[in-house]
């Protein structure tokens, strides 16, 4: 018996500023395992808590097995929301702990701007490619290149970032 596809889509209209972000971590080493899963249950606990400007967030996405390689995607109200996140609690905190050592594992993320833009970062992940980066040159994160707002090129002032994580800090 067949049964006629029901296709449906989505209006967009009352979010212009719509911003996604899929992100994913995967182990470069065994001890990586125990980051993945040290960070999945906190990473779990922030999208759950709804901060401002969170729409939704799909967690657990499994890219592959071998290795784990596991991500999420997360819908935001506009790129400011998403930014002022990133810099403040918990957030704030798993990146300068990433940056001194990312213990075992690669991360990336890719943002997609309903008003147009798309960025990326991949950070310990030099030897594979992947989303954006399988087809697209890579390049060093400095410079113009070294934030999501710089990358998108969004004009405004950046919150300040953490100490510990400017570019400058990072490359001493």
């Amino acid at each position: 018996m067949s049964h006629k596809v029901l296709r449906q889509t989505v209006d967009l209209t009352a979010y212009p500023d719509l911003v996604v972000v899929y992100l994913g971590m995967r182990i470069n080493a065994f001890r990586g395992l125990k980051t993945v899963i040290g960070f999945g249950p906190q990473i779990m606990a922030a999208g759950e808590a709804g901060p401002d400007g969170l729409l939704h967030c799909d967690q657990n996405i499994i890219y592959s097995f071998f290795p784990l390689h596991v991500g999420m995607r997360w819908y935001w109200r506009d790129f400011e929301s998403m930014e002022a996140w990133t810099r403040s609690p918990p957030h704030r905190e798993w990146w300068k702990t990433f940056l001194k050592d990312s213990g075992g594992t690669g991360f990336w993320h890719e943002t997609y701007c309903m008003r147009g833009g798309v960025e990326a970062i991949y950070d310990d992940l030099a030897d594979k490619q992947l989303g954006l980066s399988a087809f697209a040159p890579v390049v060093p994160a400095v410079a113009g290149s070294f934030s999501s707002r710089r990358r998108l090129r969004i004009a405004g002032e950046a919150p300040a970032q953490p100490e510990g994580t400017t570019e400058r800090e990072l490359s001493q």
